[in-house]
Order: structure tokens, then C-alpha cells, then sequence
């Protein structure tokens, strides 16, 4: 995996509660803020995906895991499946075209 440097502008308050942070947790503030866009991608698929706006595969895409570590996680933060029968019917293809 490349590493990719990215500058940002934010505000004084978010600097300091960034910074704030990486001290109480011993770290730099570079891994601070990828640590919290780590974060900030599981929550957003959790919400996408409660909000009917993303399917359990596409939640994954955006948290950048796997879908049986996205099942996982959801199950975590007590997020009930959404699945319609047409989700089902789907996956009974794949099986079966697996199979």
C-alpha cells in the first residue's frame, strides 16, 4: 500500500482537540487523524447502510473491510440486518453459482 501525504486547513478548535488527543493517547498527531478517518469511515457505512442508502457490500466498500468483517462490526453496534427478499434471492444465486 502507498502512503499519500495530505495537507487540510481546520479550524483553531479541531487543531487543538486534535492535538489534545494525540497527546492523551501518546501518539502523533498523523496517526490521530488516521486513526479518526478510520473510525470516521466505519461510522459513515454504519449510517449508509441504517439509513437504506448503501447495501451491506457497498458499507464495506466505504469502511474499506471485507463484508464478513463489515457483518461483524455491525453486529458490534447492534445494527439489525436490512436485507429485503430480493437480497436473499441474490445471494441464493451466488451460492448457487459458486456451488
Amino acid at each position: 500500500m502507498s502512503v499519500k501525504t495530505l495537507s487540510i486547513r481546520m479550524n483553531e478548535n479541531d487543531y487543538r482537540a486534535l492535538v489534545m488527543l494525540a497527546q492523551e493517547e501518546k501518539e502523533d498527531v498523523s496517526k490521530t487523524v488516521r486513526e479518526l478517518v478510520e473510525l470516521g469511515r466505519t461510522m459513515l457505512a454504519i449510517e449508509k447502510y441504517k439509513g437504506r442508502e448503501a447495501s451491506m457490500e457497498k458499507a464495506a466498500r466505504i469502511a474499506g473491510v471485507s463484508i464478513s468483517r463489515m457483518l461483524d462490526i455491525m453486529k458490534e453496534h447492534g445494527v439489525r440486518a436490512n436485507l429485503e427478499e430480493e437480497d436473499y434471492l441474490k445471494s441464493l444465486k451466488t451460492i448457487r453459482r459458486i456451488w
